[in-house]
């Protein structure tokens, strides 16, 4: 099977799944979530998480909570992010049902405020039973504003015509000279900085979801067969719910290739020079735990024609 489709299912397949369920799409998303919480990786509280989203377009998506041995807990992934990440590698506009295996805590409830119309978004929680009065076999879905009566988000602090996440996003960034051949030396080779895997993290970095700090990053992941994987940033109206770059790639690099870490061969981050929020330092130490033998660049551009770039 290939591994992008144990995250990602067609509509195709998903219509087909709910007919012979005799069930809708939305009710058949309950069942789904075991499925979800075997693709979790939570080594340090063995705690699997799993959470399956029904797109707009009628494909659903997957997602489980990923921890990372020997680096701060607030580095870790959880399953509604990855699910979001997920739907986002996907290029899906709207996720209007989620089924989740426990109450998303007040991290996920705050980072899902990043979706447009989020308190219209419905969940439903799979570990908790219907209570007592209710006789209907379909599955409870409650709106988020049910979670998160409230919300603190992007209508507090941006305008309604700045794109949120799973919306299309271009910050306008370059290398210093983009048409030059420019390369940077590194400890196994070379970095073509017009070449794939610098483009790849520009690229990202470009589709980053910023509009707080206004700090885009993005990051390429390069894998032993030359694949490559791309995370963008994705920031929280709250901050520290927001998503680096490196884990977003870490998404895109389970789902495309469900290995383990030490297949991550190189990998560049893109962020600007003078960004008031850096992602380098972090970047570093979450790489050097999971594949400390990977070659890891950043270059550094700013938003305008003259840009330029360090390693």
């Amino acid at each position: 099977m290939d591994e992008a489709s144990r995250f990602v299912i067609a509509s195709s397949e998903v219509e087909t799944m709910a007919k012979n369920a005799k069930v809708s799409a939305v009710q058949l998303l309950p069942s789904l979530v075991p499925s979800a919480q075997a693709l979790a990786r939570p080594p340090i509280s063995q705690y699997h998480v799993g959470a399956v989203g029904l797109g707009s377009s009628g494909r659903v998506f997957l997602g489980g909570n990923v921890e990372f041995p020997g680096v701060p807990l607030h580095q870790s992934i959880h399953a509604e992010q990855f699910l979001v990440t997920n739907a986002a590698l996907h290029s899906e506009p709207h996720l209007p049902h989620l089924a989740v295996s426990s109450a998303p805590c007040g991290h996920c409830r705050q980072f899902l405020q990043e979706l447009r119309s989020a308190t219209r978004i419905e969940i439903c929680i799979t570990s908790s039973p219907p209570p007592p009065c209710h006789h209907d076999p379909k599955p409870m879905f409650k709106p988020i504003s049910h979670f998160l009566p409230d919300r603190f988000g992007p209508d507090d602090l941006l305008h309604k015509d700045v794109p949120l996440i799973l919306e299309p996003h271009h910050n306008g960034l370059a290398f210093w000279d983009h048409h030059s051949n420019v390369d940077v030396e590194s400890s196994n080779g070379w970095v073509d900085l017009e070449g794939e895997l610098g483009g790849a993290a520009l690229e990202a970095a470009n589709g980053s979801h910023a509009p707080y700090s206004g700090c885009p990053s993005g990051v390429a992941m390069m894998d032993s067969e030359g694949r490559v994987y791309k995370g963008s940033y994705m920031e929280s109206a709250a901050y520290n719910p927001s998503l680096g770059p490196v884990q977003a790639a870490l998404v895109a690099y389970i789902v495309g290739a469900g290995g383990d870490y030490g297949g991550i061969k190189r990998v560049v981050l893109v962020e600007k020079k003078d960004a008031v929020v850096r992602q380098e330092g972090m970047a570093r130490l979450l790489l050097h735990s999971i594949s400390p033998h990977c070659d890891f660049h950043v270059l550094t551009c700013v938003s305008s024609n003259n840009s330029r770039f360090d390693h």
